[in-house]
């Protein structure tokens, strides 16, 4: 996967709750369709769940995205680990032609 996919995939809790007042979608919206039919089908818990997802949002939000900020930094560590190994080819080569 590509830096910029997984940066594209970052949601926000503006949204989450835009969802969850328009739409009740807000687990769809962080990808989670079981638990999402599972809220439609119970009309919210009976409005329990909704009360609970109210205060408990941005917490979902962030776990979804700190995961994805994991893989990120996975991603940047070995990009950066390349690039280290490049330039001491570089210079290891530049050296060499010098003697």
């Amino acid at each position: 996967m590509s830096k910029h996919y997984l940066q594209s995939k970052v949601k926000s809790t503006g949204t989450a709750y835009l969802f969850l007042f328009l739409l009740g979608a807000h687990y769809a919206y962080l990808g989670k369709w079981g638990i999402q039919l599972l809220y439609w089908f119970t009309l919210g818990g009976f409005g329990i769940w909704t009360l609970i997802d109210l205060f408990t949002m941005s917490g979902k939000v962030n776990n979804f995205n700190a995961e994805i900020f994991r893989q990120i930094e996975v991603i940047e560590k070995k990009e950066n680990d390349d690039q280290h190994a490049k330039n001491i080819a570089m210079i290891a080569a530049a050296n060499g032609n010098k003697k």
